[in-house]
């Protein structure tokens, strides 16, 4: 019987080709797509969870400042960690990790590389998280403070097959660290992800040596992840409090400096208050996926449901000849069961050949392997629950025909003008010109980022880390000087395009009790202001004079922040240094546009700055790069030269945002497109129903146009209230996305006229495809044929 069933629905499926080919077409490349989506998805949310504890292991995060300099920082003072352990129970152990700012080249023999992708942590890391040691003691991974643990791919780097335990490396040509220990590459889907680590005992006594810091005790150096891990069922609340009360013990001023606990397999897409930090994009492509499966779904039920009419006496017959209600469900299931089975195989040859292209426009690494069970657990759930919604329908309306009603026609005004049938093309289109929308508000905002004034020129300069040329700046500076591509230069302590550095250690004349304000310091040289073009609201820059080491410029938003009118010659603490304000610049985006601009302060130190900045010619930027370079090789021998240049600085910035666009963009498109297939199907199966009226008009004088109109004009009418009933929902969805950006753009009433006239164009022209061969058809053969 089975086989029987299986062998109609072939017959079937071969007898009317072109029905066929829209509901395949439809459905693979909505079941490819939406596949596709859902394993993006399921890396996003796999982030972090992978380690056994994951439960119980939770970032601690800084909530400080007052006004508009409170915001939550990742980062935390390094003595929290050690003390929570040792003063409150509930902390079963702890973690801390820094950069590395003292090392970026590595030796072995006569291999050299330069490093970036290297830290300072406590042992701990490898016991609290799940990166255990393959090579080595877990217990011990750290010798002694000159060990380093390293991954497997950077022992093959430098030793190759040999056996890296043991192995010396010297960084920088004057320190020499033993690798003690080899752990598995980080997985891709690990926020923590490192090619080499180093003890954190190291980075102490170096910060005690250089800059006379102990870490260990110093609360005012915010430079520190600290992650936790708690006892079972532990108030978080409570654990926040009890943190705070010992920073305020050993920092009384900082009366406005919460904690806050983010749990590991949550920091990937939440910030520690629970705002979004990449979960609305997650949410954003989970609804895509569901409305692209949802419209594959629409295309095949209205097409099902549609050439009922055409089935009902074959129905009707094998009603007649004995078959049952049941049987005749199960034959249609079987139809649309083989129809999805050869579907699908397309849908996963089609995913196997997109998965490069996806990774790519994706910035992943997925990979399409069907041994993995958790790829089968997408397709399994994608297919099934898409092969209940689209036949469970459709099989229930044509196995319900009344047999003799059928066979006298009196059932096709019922089905033909079925109120369901019109509903689903409304969802349909309403579905799509929401995309169409969304699509067009993400590439305004988008383009509104890339060229919204930013408050400084950052165009055609380049940046390089000076490292030991910056004790012969003066002479660097000078010869560059002379080149014919170079326009300017100047120097400072971090990148004027995203400053992440930060400190809450400052006081002025008129400080409130308890207010806590914290600044993003950074270190600039007399000509800076100049030379990025920044403009001075009041007072004056760096001159340059030996009295400048105790003058400071803050921006506009920290002199809002602190309320104090007429700031300069006014006395203010940063750090150790007590001075004056000389001048107040006029606020600039050192940030991304999501945040708001922060109080910043600039100061002047020359003996601490390791940015350089040249500023090209249009026609001489390759010269300009390469007198850098030999400049850098003069005073850096081996040490890799590179530079940036702060235009593709700023692009990365938004890489994220640029790809999610990119495939929200190409997401949308097919959605439309597979609109559009069923939109064509309807329109045909709307022609042939017709043939015998098309051809009586045409006999008694109707025009082409005439009869295009009359076959369009009912799927206008609802594309029509499609976009009628998306036109609020796109503005509350677009809405909610802008709230993201500190800056963005008005969404402007012309957004959703586009939107509407794409849409209707793109409808027009799908049913016109159809339209038009009916209309220009012989009308002799139409009457005969009929």
């Amino acid at each position: 019987m089975l086989k029987n069933y299986f062998k109609t629905a072939w017959r079937n499926l071969f007898r009317n080709k072109f029905y066929s080919f829209i509901n395949i077409a439809g459905l693979t490349a909505g079941l490819a797509i939406g596949i596709l989506i859902l394993l993006w998805v399921q890396d996003e949310l796999s982030f972090d969870g992978f380690h056994k504890n994951a439960d119980n292991i939770y970032r601690v995060e800084l909530f400080g400042g007052t006004g508009a300099s409170k915001q939550i920082w990742e980062v935390t003072v390094a003595p929290i960690g050690p003390l929570a352990k040792q003063q409150l129970p509930e902390v079963l152990d702890q973690v801390r990790i820094t950069p590395n700012w003292f090392f970026s080249l590595y030796k072995y023999k006569d291999k050299v590389f330069g490093e970036q992708n290297v830290t300072f942590a406590d042992p701990s890391l490898f016991s609290i998280f799940d990166f255990p040691l393959v090579e080595g003691n877990t217990a011990k991974p750290f010798l002694n403070d000159n060990s380093v643990v390293i991954t497997k791919k950077t022992a093959r780097k430098y030793f190759g097959t040999d056996d890296a335990i043991g192995k010396v490396l010297v960084a920088d040509g004057k320190e020499n660290f033993t690798v003690s220990g080899v752990i598995n590459d980080f997985p891709l889907n690990s926020s923590i992800n490192f090619d080499m680590i180093m003890p954190m005992s190291y980075h102490v006594k170096s910060m005690l040596v250089n800059s006379k810091l102990d870490a260990n005790t110093n609360f005012s150096n915010y430079n520190y992840q600290t992650y936790f891990k708690l006892k079972p069922g532990t108030s978080l609340k409570k654990l926040s409090a009890n943190l705070f009360n010992i920073h305020i013990k050993h920092r009384p001023e900082d009366t406005d400096a919460d904690y806050l606990l983010l749990p590991i397999n949550k920091m990937h897409l939440y910030n520690a208050d629970g705002t979004d930090r990449g979960i609305q994009t997650v949410r954003i492509f989970i609804i895509i996926a569901l409305v692209i499966l949802l419209i594959a779904c629409i295309n095949y039920v209205n097409l099902s449901t549609a050439r009922s009419l055409l089935r009902a006496k074959e129905i009707s017959m094998r009603k007649i000849i004995g078959a049952g209600k049941m049987q005749l469900f199960i034959q249609f299931l079987a139809e649309t069961a083989l129809l999805f089975f050869i579907a699908t195989l397309f849908a996963l040859f089609a995913i196997y050949l997109l998965m490069p292209v996806f990774n790519q426009l994706a910035g992943k690494q997925l990979v399409f392997n069907l041994l993995n069970p958790h790829i089968w657990l997408v397709i399994a759930i994608t297919v099934v629950a898409t092969l209940a919604l689209s036949s469970i329908y459709p099989a229930m309306l044509l196995s319900s025909f009344e047999p003799l009603k059928a066979l006298k026609g009196k059932i096709s005004n019922s089905i033909g003008d079925a109120l369901f049938r019109k509903i689903l093309v409304v969802v349909q289109f309403t579905f799509s010109v929401v995309l169409i929308v969304s699509t067009l508000v993400i590439t305004q905002q988008l383009k509104y980022i890339q060229s919204k004034n930013l408050g400084y020129d950052k165009s055609r300069v380049f940046g390089v880390w000076l490292r030991d040329a910056s004790k012969h700046y003066d002479a660097v500076r000078a010869e560059l000087l002379k080149q014919p591509g170079v326009e300017g230069v100047t120097r400072a302590t971090s990148n004027i395009i995203s400053s992440g550095m930060i400190s809450g250690d400052n006081s002025w004349d008129g400080k409130a009790p308890g207010q806590t304000f914290i600044l993003h310091p950074m270190g600039i040289d007399k000509d800076f202001i100049s030379f990025f073009k920044l403009k001075m609201q009041q007072g004056s820059s760096f001159s340059g004079a030996v009295a400048d080491s105790t003058h400071f410029i803050l921006n506009e938003a920290a002199v809002r922040e602190i309320g104090m009118k007429n700031p300069i010659g006014k006395r203010f603490r940063f750090q150790r240094t007590n001075g004056t304000i000389i001048g107040v610049v006029k606020d600039f985006h050192f940030a991304s546009l999501r945040e708001k601009i922060a109080p910043a302060i600039f100061f002047y130190r020359p003996s601490v700055y390791q940015s350089m900045y040249i500023k090209t010619t249009t026609n001489n930027a390759a010269a300009a790069i390469a007198a850098a370079g030999k400049q850098f090789k003069q005073y850096n021998g081996e040490f890799p030269f590179s530079y940036n240049f702060l235009d593709d600085m700023f692009n990365n910035l938004y890489q994220g945002e640029q790809r999610e666009g990119t495939l929200f963009n190409y997401f949308a498109g097919m959605a439309i497109l597979i609109s559009c297939l069923g939109l064509l199907g309807l329109a045909a199966y709307t022609a042939q129903v017709r043939t015998r009226e098309i051809g009586v008009r045409k006999v008694l004088g109707a025009s082409v146009t005439g009869v295009i109109g009359l076959l369009a004009k009912d799927f206008i009418k609802l594309v029509l209230i499609g976009i009628v009933v998306a036109t609020p929902i796109a503005w509350y969805a677009m809405t909610s996305w802008l709230d993201a950006f500190a800056y963005r753009i008005p969404i402007h009433w012309t957004v959703f006229v586009v939107a509407a006239f794409i849409a209707i164009v793109i409808a027009f022209v799908t049913i016109s495809f159809q339209s038009v061969k009916a209309a220009l058809a012989n009308p002799v053969k139409s009457l005969r044929s009929e």
